[in-house]
C-alpha cells in the first residue's frame, strides 16, 4: 500500500528533526533543472507568477539563489519534518517512532512542485513552487509538462518493488494529484473523501480534509493497515465510513457537527 500526500506551504526549518536517519531524493537531477530556471526569475517575476508578496518573493528568489544539490543535515532537513501545514497537523510526524519513521518511508510519498516525489526522510532545502505555477521550462509551460510521465514511472517503479503494493491511497489534493498518470499507475487507485456536516449537509470543508488526510496517514501506519477492508475501519476524530456514499474506489469518511 502506497500513500500519496501533497506537501506545504508552511515550512520549518528552525526546529531539530525526530531523527538523523535520511535519504536523498530520488529525482533530484530533475529539480536542478528547475532551480536553473527559477534562477533566471527576478523578485517581481516570482510576484506576479506565484502570485505572492513582495517580501515572500525575495524570500524565494534568495532561496533558489542558495539551492544547492549536495544536501546534508546542516543545510537541509527531512520532507515529512520540514512541511508543515493541516496534513502534517493531521499525521503529526514528531510523535512518530523510528520504526513507524521507517514504515513511512517504504510507503508513504509527498508529491512535490520541485522534488517531483519525496520519501518522507529525504532532505530537501527550502522553498516554494507549487505543483500548478505555470512555469516555462524546456519541457512546456507548465510543471505539468516539465514533470510528464516522471512522476508516474517512479509510482509505478516503487509499487513494482514493493511486491504485493495492490493499492495506491491518493491522500493528496487535486493540484499536486494532476502531476500523476492516473491511467498509467499499474495499482489499484483509491482516493478516500472526507466530509463534515454543517448547517445539516455532509461538505468537504478543506481545512478538516487536509487534516483528516493526514491522520489516515497516521492511522495507517499506527495500526499496519495492508487492505481496503482495514482502511475503512478509520475513525480518528470522529470520522466513519459511509458504505452508502462510497464507491469501491472512493471510500467516504462522514463527521457529524463539531
Amino acid at each position: 500500500m502506497l500513500i500519496l500526500v501533497s506537501p506545504a506551504k508552511t515550512l520549518d526549518f528552525e526546529n531539530p528533526a525526530g531523527t538523523d536517519s535520511y535519504s536523498i531524493p530520488t529525482l533530484l537531477s530533475q529539480s536542478e533543472q528547475l532551480i536553473d530556471v527559477c534562477r533566471t526569475l527576478s523578485p517581481s517575476d516570482i510576484a506576479s507568477l506565484m502570485k505572492v508578496s513582495d517580501k515572500i518573493a525575495g524570500l524565494n528568489a534568495a532561496r533558489f539563489g542558495c539551492w544547492q544539490s549536495d544536501f546534508t543535515l546542516e543545510n537541509a532537513k527531512q520532507a515529512v519534518f520540514a512541511f508543515r501545514g493541516d496534513v502534517y497537523t493531521g499525521l503529526d510526524a514528531d510523535t512518530l517512532s523510528e520504526a513507524s519513521l521507517q514504515k513511512a518511508q517504504q510507503q508513504l510519498r509527498i508529491l512535490s512542485g520541485l522534488y517531483g516525489l519525496l520519501k518522507p526522510l529525504d532532505l530537501m532545502q527550502a522553498y516554494r513552487l507549487e505543483m500548478g505555477t505555470r512555469l516555462s521550462n524546456g519541457r512546456g509551460t507548465n510543471l505539468y509538462q516539465f514533470w510528464g510521465d516522471i512522476i508516474t514511472e517512479e509510482i509505478n517503479q516503487t509499487t513494482a518493488a514493493a511486491q504485493g503494493d495492490e493499492f495506491i491511497i491518493n491522500l493528496a489534493s487535486n493540484e499536486y494529484f494532476k502531476a500523476v498518470k492516473h491511467k498509467q499507475l499499474t495499482a489499484n487507485l483509491i482516493t478516500p473523501v472526507f466530509k463534515d456536516k454543517k448547517n445539516g449537509q455532509y461538505k468537504v470543508i478543506s481545512f478538516f480534509a487536509k487534516k483528516a488526510r493526514g491522520m489516515m496517514v497516521r492511522y495507517i501506519l499506527d495500526n499496519d493497515v495492508d487492505s481496503l477492508d482495514a482502511l475503512i475501519k478509520f475513525d480518528s476524530a470522529g470520522y466513519y465510513y459511509s458504505e452508502a456514499d462510497s464507491t469501491v474506489n472512493t471510500p467516504v469518511f462522514l463527521r457529524e457537527e463539531q
